[in-house]
């Protein structure tokens, strides 16, 4: 196993992670931050360009992960790297994320 494919997997995993809240937010028809809105990654964008972003993060992951080296997502090890990656993403998007949107001072009902 090449080092090379595993860093890969790992930032493939992170792309794939980050198409989940933009795709989301497009199919819902909802405004989300994105790195074409102003201020860059803090303001909104519309549904039709996260929808557009997050398909295009899904090309990205596929090749990242598919297309590099042979990965097998019964290989543990292949598995755990993907894993890391898409975990690094989600904790990094849920604190950036959370600053607009309540979700790191949640209120108490």
């Amino acid at each position: 196993m090449n080092w090379h494919h595993l860093v890969s997997w790992f930032f493939g995993g992170a792309v794939l992670a980050n198409a989940v809240p933009h795709l989301v937010s497009g199919l819902m028809g909802k405004p989300f931050q994105s790195p074409f809105a102003t201020p860059r990654g803090e303001g909104f964008s519309s549904s039709t360009v996260n929808a557009l972003w997050g398909f295009l993060n899904l090309i990205v992951g596929y090749l990242l992960v598919c297309r590099v080296g042979d990965f097998n997502l019964g290989d543990t090890v292949d598995a755990i790297v993907l894993g890391l990656g898409i975990l690094a993403m989600s904790l990094f998007a849920a604190r950036h994320f959370g600053r607009f949107n309540g979700g790191n001072t949640p209120e108490h009902s």
